[in-house]
């Protein structure tokens, strides 16, 4: 049985990918990762404030006279306290390329081309195998236009495209107007795979003390949806590897994602939540579900259940939107029921 699969042009023994999260921010945990089953680790974000505090030494500035309204400092990480700077994030890349034999992947998250462009040659010369454009952007300005946005995205996928020679994908978010078109877009601007989707993480209220704070939920297996319904779509739509990276915390969840197109599967909040051995168990599940079901590799499992080979494709289109909501029927005292 072959679980290997291709991403990005790299070869990998399986599909199971930790994403960007803490767990890689030191090599002890890289390495067990690796020893676990990984088919390849994504190194944790390094972020744009990061570079640009460190390249403009703005500490000082930022937090002088904030203290006059409230939340201003909240939202400024303290970044010493916070996260590794780029120096260590290379240094970080160098010694897991040393000490594991699967691909490493560098991320960087952001929204504009400053500082990209210079430290994204810098983790490609650190030796990481591939490059995650991690594009995180809340739209506030009410004169900012969708294609603004959207040439804002290539715009920055270019330029990184454009300056390294390791492979490039892009994490983004499912809110565009036509995923499908963003899609082809990413691709054609430089883009070898895309991964999907950001989790845009959102803020609470605390009532007590009438102060926005931030909310981390990790996700569950219910987000997985979206990200298969387009996964399955784009399959047979996109020139690019696609990595499934929302609700993957079992062997269903990578067979699902496989079924629908993606080329690997990738995790975080189970790996959080679970422990780093979660990944010998889900990689067993698949194993065990590829020999019961007669499945002699992810290559023949890949994307026979996308929009393209399935019998009924509108099944991941309006249609099927409409059969669920007619599904369900009221009961005599007004309650709905399947």
């Amino acid at each position: 049985m072959n679980l290997s699969t291709q991403y990005l042009g790299l070869k990998l023994k399986n599909p199971l990918v930790p994403s960007a999260s803490p767990l890689s921010k030191n090599t002890d945990t890289i390495e067990m990762m690796a020893e676990a089953g990984a088919g390849a680790i994504v190194m944790h974000s390094l972020f744009e404030e990061q570079l640009t505090a460190s390249s403009m030494e703005i500490d000082h500035y930022l937090e002088k006279g904030t203290e006059s309204f409230s939340e201003a400092l909240s939202y400024i990480p303290e970044w010493e306290n916070y996260d590794v700077g780029p120096d260590r994030y290379l240094e970080n890349i160098r010694k897991a390329t040393e000490l594991v034999t699967v691909p490493i992947i560098g991320s960087l998250n952001g929204v504009s081309n400053s500082g990209w462009i210079k430290f994204a040659k810098m983790i490609e010369q650190a030796g990481a195998d591939a490059l995650e454009l991690n594009i995180y952007h809340i739209p506030t300005d009410p004169e900012v236009s969708g294609k603004d946005i959207e040439k804002m995205y290539l715009d920055v996928i270019k330029e990184v495209c454009k300056t390294i020679n390791i492979p490039v994908a892009v994490k983004f978010g499912p809110f565009f107007s036509s995923i499908p078109y963003m899609a082809k877009r990413m691709t054609e601007a430089g883009a070898r795979g895309l991964v999907m989707f950001n989790r845009f993480y959102q803020p609470d209220i605390d009532i007590d003390e009438l102060e926005v704070i931030p909310n981390l939920i990790l996700s569950n297996s219910t987000e997985l949806r979206l990200p298969l319904r387009w996964t399955a779509i784009l399959y047979s739509h996109v020139d690019a590897d696609i990595a499934i990276t929302s609700g993957i915390h079992n062997g269903n969840d990578v067979i699902k994602g496989i079924l629908a197109g993606a080329s690997v599967t990738m995790m975080a909040s189970e790996l959080l939540r679970n422990g780093i051995h979660r990944l010998k168990i889900i990689y067993e599940q698949l194993e065990a579900w590829m020999e019961e079901n007669d499945y002699e590799s992810v290559d023949q499992m890949k994307g026979s259940m996308s929009q393209k080979n399935v019998r009924e494709p509108e099944a991941f289109e309006r249609s099927n939107y409409v059969k669920v909501l007619q599904s369900f029927k009221p009961d005599p005292t007004g309650r709905l029921m399947w």
